[in-house]
């Protein structure tokens, strides 16, 4: 549940398309456990109708249970897209320590494996990739897909930057954190210890009070 609420925050805080409109994107296929978001607003709604949004219950879930930018795109524009909106680089480097959770769509790799295997792909998962997927064309609607952290791929901790640093980054922006001169220093650090939930909370909070809508454009739904 954690890595839905956290993919729905960021792109409701990116792009304000709202928790609804994620539901029928392809970003979203596969992801579960949507409908406790209606739950807990149905709960609050008889408590208190019409005064907590749906953004609020978003914002405090995921708060409580710890991009998703698009995962092919690669540190070359990644770092300026969080700078827009104020987040430096160690703020960035934690956000993307949230991969640790949840699940990687094989559709999302399959530019690493074909037309030809990229040689920094990691070894341990390449047999298991090659037989999911025995050609470069897949089918977009299946489920199918990898764990990005095999350790603890339920538990938010500072593993993932160990994995990386260890040449085991699945995604293409992971593989590029701990080779570039501007994010290895805080992979590095955060590989450590768990301090880097400091900078994770403070990456949050910026992104979650990004733009927000006010006024006539706020719409608390019943």
């Amino acid at each position: 549940m954690t890595a839905m609420l956290s993919h729905v925050v960021l792109h409701s805080c990116w792009t304000q398309p709202g928790e609804l409109s994620e539901l029928g994107t392809d970003r979203s296929f596969g992801m579960r456990n949507f409908r406790y978001i209606e739950d807990i607003k149905e709960a609050v709604e008889r408590e208190c109708p019409g005064v907590v949004s749906c953004a609020e219950i978003l914002v405090l879930s995921a708060r409580d249970g710890i991009v998703a930018e698009n995962h092919n795109e690669s540190l070359n524009v990644v770092p300026d897209r969080f700078a827009s909106i104020g987040i430096d680089t160690p703020g960035l480097v934690a956000l993307l320590g949230a991969h640790c959770v949840g699940r990687i769509h094989c559709m999302k790799l399959v530019h690493r494996l074909y037309p030809e295997v990229d040689p920094a792909f990691p070894t341990d998962h390449l047999e298991h990739m090659l037989k999911k997927y025995p050609d470069s064309i897949p089918d977009p609607k299946a489920v199918q897909h990898v764990r990005n952290d095999r350790g603890t791929p339920m538990k938010l901790d500072n593993n993932h930057y160990r994995n990386i640093l260890d040449n085991k980054g699945l995604l293409l922006v992971d593989h590029q954190l701990p080779n570039d001169k501007r994010t290895k220093p805080h992979v590095k650090k955060m590989a450590k210890n768990q301090d880097y939930f400091k900078e994770l909370s403070r990456a949050i909070t910026i992104l979650s009070e990004n733009n927000p809508l006010t006024g006539s454009k706020r719409v608390i739904r019943k």
